[in-house]
């Protein structure tokens, strides 16, 4: 791979879910409703936690970044899937298709170290709670906030400043509704050897690290519940995690799901259908799983929408 500005291509074509005519319509209208409950939906839970005064604490300020990620996850992809079908028109330029990458890259990233970092939290509190809010103060959460968002844009920043040093001189079809990072790659008709590595090892490192932060986390968790002698003292522990738990479950299953389904069947279609599972769905639905188990968050988002608080 050879670094130099030979792209002979300006522009790449995005092949959606479908290319059936009478689908556009339902695909545009189910995502359109998905992408506005995300936002809305994030955007409550933020605004729930900036407003209330209890929920100035270490967990909901992981959560309430969150949910900021998840919103600018999605509105990485959805929008211009949006318009592609709204123009019915399938292109994307090559400067977008490398912006959407970075970005994509880049929350999804910082979402995957997200929640490294709650698990974390949640392992402080449960296992070493008479220390929890030295170990957590403000400048530590803060700092762990930060490092994640460095990490996540050194990654994207450099995996798509090496896909720029890519060639492209054949026909740019991508199988899916987004610039996906690894069916792009496959396009150039540049050695993409240094660009395959990266992307290995980016995966061990961005997927791999948090998820063994979070397994090993959560295995101090249990053994700490596992020596609370009430059965309420250990389903009170449990309750905190719960929401934090089927987040994570949803993110990696699906996404992991997506990419060893998709390396074994080479079905990108395939692929791209089930990618919207962790690019839509998760985010979708992580509002309501934070909401629905916890009083605190349904107490202030009452107050918000202007419900009697009992």
């Amino acid at each position: 791979m050879e670094p130099g500005n030979d792209t002979q291509i300006s522009e790449f074509l995005l092949l959606g879910l479908s290319e059936e005519p009478e689908l556009q319509l339902l695909i545009f209208g189910l995502f359109l409703s998905m992408y506005l409950i995300t936002v809305f939906g994030n955007l409550l839970l933020i605004l729930a936690v900036s407003s209330e005064s209890y929920l100035h604490t270490p967990m909901y300020f992981f959560l309430a970044n969150l949910s900021f990620v998840d919103i600018c996850f999605t509105s990485t992809t959805i929008p211009k899937m949006l318009q592609n079908i709204q123009t019915q028109s399938i292109v994307i330029t090559y400067e977008g298709c490398i912006t959407q990458i970075y970005f994509f890259l880049l929350f999804s990233g910082w979402d995957a170290f997200l929640l490294a970092v709650m698990a974390y939290d949640r392992f402080v509190a449960i296992c070493h709670p008479l220390h929890y809010m030295v170990i957590m103060n403000p400048t530590y959460s803060t700092l762990l906030v930060l490092v994640s968002w460095i990490m996540s844009t050194l990654n994207s920043l450099l995996q798509t400043l090496m896909m720029s040093w890519l060639s492209f001189c054949r026909e740019a079809k991508i199988s899916h509704f987004f610039c996906e990072i690894n069916q792009v790659v496959q396009l150039a008709c540049s050695v993409t050897f240094l660009n395959d590595m990266m992307m290995y090892f980016a995966t061990v490192l961005l997927a791999g690290a948090p998820l063994s932060g979070i397994l090993y986390s959560y295995s101090k968790i249990v053994f700490s519940i596992q020596r609370i002698s009430t059965a309420q003292g250990k389903y009170k522990a449990f309750s905190t995690c719960a929401s934090h738990i089927l987040v994570v479950f949803l993110f990696y299953v699906t996404g992991l799901g997506v990419y060893l389904s998709s390396a074994a069947t080479q079905n990108s279609h395939a692929s791209a259908v089930a990618s919207v599972m962790y690019t839509v769905v998760t985010p979708m639905l992580n509002p309501f799983i934070y909401s629905l188990r916890n009083t605190d968050i349904k107490r202030a988002l009452k107050r918000i929408i202007g419900f009697p608080v009992i």
